[in-house]
């Protein structure tokens, strides 16, 4: 073999054992090529120049000794590592291209531009080391990329600009810090067709939730132009989440989330003035329109399927689109580093102890919690007067950050989405992140305590002062089996893909309110008769809130829909009991244009709740979105394990009534699996339990609303918390009563009430009395298990 073809590989020549020849970036790229294209993925076209190649670059300059001569000035403390990174790129750049080399790129370069069918085609020159990518070290975003590259001589400039990026700053520490030896690292070359995504748009894509490690999603985000403002964090992407298991199945969408970001500017292409690339401003349709239709985001989320299954590993995925074509392509693959390699068997929780002022909330990156001053960084130029345990504010974080990102005890950007640089980093190093606030910068002063809280769902929120809280650890190992179906009560989507690791055989209740309240806001009725609004103040908010939908009531079924869809997925295929909404009228009131559809009651608890809304004019209405929104998640994303309860029905003709109104809005009981629970929380649920299972799946006892009608006690009140007790005689042996009953009905049973969370020993007494399933709040769920496998034991004796 020639030098000439020593220094030049095709893609499709290639395979993940060559990472030694050309880095784990170009090898990934030559293994999808050759083994996935039969599967439908599309992959551009291209070559890569191997370590060879590099080396003796290295050698026809005579780089290497002058190399570490530097690399040692900067070891023993006599040159910084700016100047000493600057300086050795500058050696490099200058250097001249051996003749064989310099030959092979110009030829594989004129084929690429004859497979393209163009006399010079426009080329992405990537970066890839021969030691990235590997289980135990990730070099990636370390070196450079350099997009919309035309001709040879541009070419050969953009080749020389990679190997010296080999010497950024930030990689050159990171060798130091692993232990690798600077020059037993060469650097591959990816030359590689570019994707017109200047023309549509990009972004990247993990097989995996990045923050929680939940398993069966695709996370895909999303931009206009090209895909380095996504990478970056510069501008705040959309995104999107599918549901893995039901990807097969044509004629689903299981999409279970999509929210739409801000994508404030975009990456196109550029001439002159030295720059091949240019950041301009969306226009603003273009800033509340989605970048992908729902089959793009499917087509995506299959391909990241079969990627995975491929490389046997969640996996971190670049696409793009071309905006001539319609194409889609993947641009490159490289293993995830982080959720996939966490220990499985501990659960770590943080709890804040106290509530402060909420001065700002973006996205939450990881699950902990951070306190301290805060420190404004701006420009890149300023990170070495960073102080160590600082609270880190920027507008947005690249690879030349790291160095004091570790030591950051957090981190707050104005840009960017969760699979930004900041978020990818952040979740490396184990730091709580609060990204895309958009005002961090402006808002936060230099010494300003603040807690920063990502312990609270997906929405981060910054604290006035320093808060106190506590890290507890959960231990999964070693849990004994249960006959009773251990379940947990669930109020957010954020918390079910938290908690997704408790063993847990489905949720117990789902409380469909808690989305109304902090995903929807708005009142139902004031989205269905929004041009009757008469308060313009709700007018105005409601207008902000569903910019995005053409139709108000779309908005309240497609925001509901994905709520509890995300909190169904996260215990697929298992049951996830919703519970239909169950405000009280003061709580109604209080959603956004809730005043004009409600009436004042003296006492809300016992007035118009629950089933009574659902079949009432008054309410009629808003209940067949909340119905669309059920049909929605398991007919079109697919999520049959949904089982609808009907919260407070007093009275067997209002459970009829209500089923009645279910079927008109096509949820009929027994149809494509649907099952419908009452709760047990009124007396009359108990005394007539026989004839409500004539008419219901299963019962879920309210032990809150039960205690409270058998004691008389209005549970809210203050004066009589002392004898509010689920524990008294009186309600045991109503609940005992209504177990009986389930058992001799054959109907399942179980609770969803407080009690079993808080008091160990009433759990035990509702194994005793043979409850099938018991329903507990997440942080109860390891100590109740246990306590049920004793009592189960000692029964079985």
């Amino acid at each position: 073999m020639t030098k000439r073809n020593e220094s030049i590989r095709w893609f499709e020549t290639l395979n993940n054992k060559d990472v030694a020849l050309v880095g784990g970036k170009n090898a990934s790229l030559g293994e999808m090529i050759r083994t996935l294209k039969s599967e439908g993925i599309c992959v551009p076209d291209g070559f890569a120049t191997t370590a060879d190649a590099y080396r003796r670059y290295i050698t026809a300059n005579n780089l290497e000794e002058k190399i570490r001569q530097r690399l040692e000035e900067y070891r023993k403390g006599d040159k910084t590592l700016h100047k000493t990174g600057d300086s050795i790129r500058r050696m490099i750049r200058r250097g001249k291209w051996p003749d064989e080399t310099a030959i092979a790129i110009r030829d594989a370069y004129r084929e690429l531009c004859r497979r393209s069918g163009e006399e010079e085609v426009d080329v992405a020159v990537r970066s890839s080391a021969t030691a990235e990518d590997l289980p135990d070290a990730s070099f990636a975003g370390q070196q450079e990329t350099f997009l919309n590259i035309t001709g040879e001589e541009e070419l050969l400039d953009a080749c020389r600009k990679c190997y010296a990026s080999l010497f950024t700053d930030r990689a050159i520490s990171y060798r130091e810090n692993k232990g690798f030896d600077h020059m037993q690292v060469a650097l591959s070359v990816g030359v590689q067709k570019m994707v017109r995504s200047d023309k549509a748009g990009a972004g990247v894509m993990f097989s995996i939730d990045t923050d929680t490690g939940f398993p069966d999603v695709v996370v895909i985000d999303a931009a206009w132009g090209l895909g380095e403002n996504v990478v970056q964090g510069s501008v705040t992407p959309d995104n999107y989440t599918v549901f893995k298991p039901l990807l097969q199945d044509g004629t689903l969408t299981p999409i279970l989330n999509k929210t739409i970001g801000g994508k404030e500017k975009k990456m196109v292409y550029a001439r002159g003035a030295g720059s091949t690339t240019r950041n301009v401003d969306t226009s603003a349709r273009e800033r509340r329109s989605f970048v992908l239709s729902d089959d793009e985001i499917l087509q995506l989320a299959r391909w990241a399927a079969v990627i995975e299954r491929h490389y046997g590993t969640p996996m971190d995925m670049e696409w793009a689109k071309d905006g001539d074509s319609g194409e889609l392509f993947i641009v490159q693959a490289r293993p995830e580093t982080v959720q996939s390699r966490k220990e499985a068997g501990v659960l770590k929780s943080y709890h804040l102890k106290q509530q402060g002022e909420v001065l700002l909330t973006g996205m939450a990156i990881g699950e902990s919690v951070a306190a301290g001053k805060v420190q404004v960084i701006k420009s890149a130029s300023e990170i070495e007067r960073f102080e160590d345990g600082n609270i880190l504010v920027t507008g947005m974080t690249d690879p030349d950050w790291v160095p004091i990102m570790k030591k950051a005890a957090g981190i707050i950007t104005d840009h960017g989405g969760r699979t930004s640089h900041a978020a990818i980093v952040s979740r490396e190093l184990g730091i709580a992140a609060v990204i895309g606030t958009e005002h961090g910068t402006g808002e936060l002063k230099d010494g300003q305590e603040v807690t920063l809280s990502c312990a609270e769902g997906d929405q981060g929120r910054i604290y006035e002062g320093i808060l106190e809280y506590e890290e507890t650890e959960v231990n999964l190992d070693d849990l004994p089996e249960t006959r009773t179906q251990i379940m947990m009560n669930i109020a957010s989507p954020a918390a079910a893909s938290r908690w997704w690791r408790l063993p847990c055989r489905g949720i117990g209740l789902a409380r469909m309110e808690f989305i109304i309240n902090n995903q929807i806001k708005a009142h139902p009725m004031a989205l269905l008769k929004y041009d009757e609004l008469e308060d313009k103040d709700a007018k105005r908010q409601i207008r902000e809130l569903t910019r995005h939908y053409d139709d108000k009531s779309e908005y309240f079924i497609d925001q509901l829909a994905q709520g509890i869809a995300m909190i169904a997925a996260s215990q697929y295929p298992d049951p996830v009991i919703v519970r239909m909404s169950d405000f009280k009228t003061n709580e109604y009131a209080d959603l956004i244009g809730g005043r004009q559809f409600e009436f004042s009651e003296e006492n809300p608890m016992l007035g118009f709740r629950g089933a009574s809304r659902y079949y009432s004019e008054h309410y009629r209405a808003g209940f067949a979105l909340e119905c669309a929104a059920i049909k929605r998640v398991r007919e079109r994303i697919g999520l049959g394990n949904v089982v609808v309860m009907i919260p407070f029905c007093r009275t067997l003709k209002e459970a009829d009534r209500v089923l009645e109104v279910m079927a008109e809005e096509g949820l009929v009981r027994g149809q494509i699996g649907l099952e419908v629970y009452v709760m047990v929380e009124i007396p009359s649920n108990v005394v007539l339990a026989e004839q409500f299972a004539e008419r219901f799946d299963g019962f879920s006892i309210g032990s809150n609303d039960l205690t409270q009608l058998t004691l008389g006690i209005d549970r809210d009140s203050a004066v009589l918390k002392e004898v509010f007790d689920e524990r008294d005689e009186a309600v045991k042996k109503t609940i005992a009563q209504a177990i009986r009953a389930a058992n001799k009905t054959g109907t399942k049973i179980g609770i969803c009430g407080q009690a079993p969370s808080d008091y160990p020993e009433f759990a035990e007494f509702l194994v005793e009395e043979g409850i099938d399933s018991i329903s507990l709040n997440p942080d109860s769920v390891i100590g109740v298990i246990r306590r049920v496998a004793e009592v189960e034991k000692r029964l079985q004796v």
